[in-house]
């Protein structure tokens, strides 16, 4: 598949947290690049794998905004921006809104806070309305909708807030298969309606996050020479699926090289 790597649009460097005397990340780095395919608009969809406790949600905090890394540094943007509370859009398990607003005015509260005026954000969020396919839903309340359609929701008035950039939580929790085949689909629909558009979905499913990632972070930590854990988590893997021609394909779950790539990460898991 012909593309190429443009500006970076994320960049982790050098990140360790101590909470206490713990450290829960220690030197953890990563890079998403604006990924370029000619005549095409294409999002970016990362995963961030690892088993529980590994310090995924401490991770999803840092790259948030809503906490500081210990030492280190998180800068989004050609301009290197430090990363602060409200520049990344966060989708947590229960798809969070506000109850007493409608979903239209769930989204136009997300697009003024944004900055934008009344009217503006009126407009913007009537125009993601449609994009996530919500207009029939514009005047009814979050316990009115479907699991999926407070989803959809959510990841839309994340984007009002954030622009282009959305961490989620689990998304694929608690879901059976179709479930989960509908939200991969609806993610990479949302990735790709804008070029600078990306996703991290944090997960702990193996096979739904290489089903919908273009790259995938293995979250663990080293050992020593005599295999005692050293505290602290890293980026332990970085699997390019691009480059193993696991993207953008028709009936990808079902080709040997899929199986084969969630073999060997499965493998690797209880290494982490």
């Amino acid at each position: 598949m012909t593309c190429e790597y443009r500006d970076i649009i994320l960049k982790v460097t050098g990140v360790s947290l101590t909470l206490g005397h713990n450290v829960i990340l220690r030197d953890l780095n990563l890079e998403v690049r604006d990924i370029y395919r000619p005549g095409m608009i294409t999002g970016q969809i990362c995963g961030l794998l690892g088993p529980s406790g590994i310090g995924k949600t401490r991770l999803f905090r840092l790259l948030s905004g809503i906490d500081a890394p210990t030492s280190g540094s998180i800068v989004l943007g050609e301009k290197s921006t430090p990363v602060h509370r409200g520049m990344v859009g966060m989708v947590a398990q229960n798809y969070p809104l506000f109850e007493h607003r409608t979903v239209l005015g769930n989204l136009a509260l997300a697009a003024r806070c944004s900055g934008l005026s009344g009217q503006a954000a009126s407009e913007k969020a009537l125009a993601y309305l449609k994009r996530f396919d919500l207009e029939e839903r514009a005047d009814l309340y979050p316990c009115q909708l479907s699991g999926g359609q407070r989803q959809r929701a959510a990841i839309a008035q994340q984007f009002l807030c954030s622009e282009h950039f959305v961490l989620m939580d689990e998304p694929f929790s608690g879901l059976d298969l179709i479930a989960i085949d509908k939200v991969c689909k609806m993610l990479v629909e949302t990735a790709n309606a804008d070029e600078l558009n990306t996703v991290i979905v944090v997960t702990h499913d193996i096979v739904a996050a290489a089903a919908v990632a273009d790259t995938i972070w293995l979250l663990g930590r080293d050992r020593d020479e005599k295999g005692h854990i050293i505290p602290g988590a890293k980026v332990k893997a970085t699997y390019n699926l691009i480059e193993r021609g696991l993207t953008w394909r028709e009936g990808l779950t079902e080709t040997h090289e899929f199986m084969e790539l969630v073999r060997e990460i499965r493998t690797v898991f209880p290494t982490l």
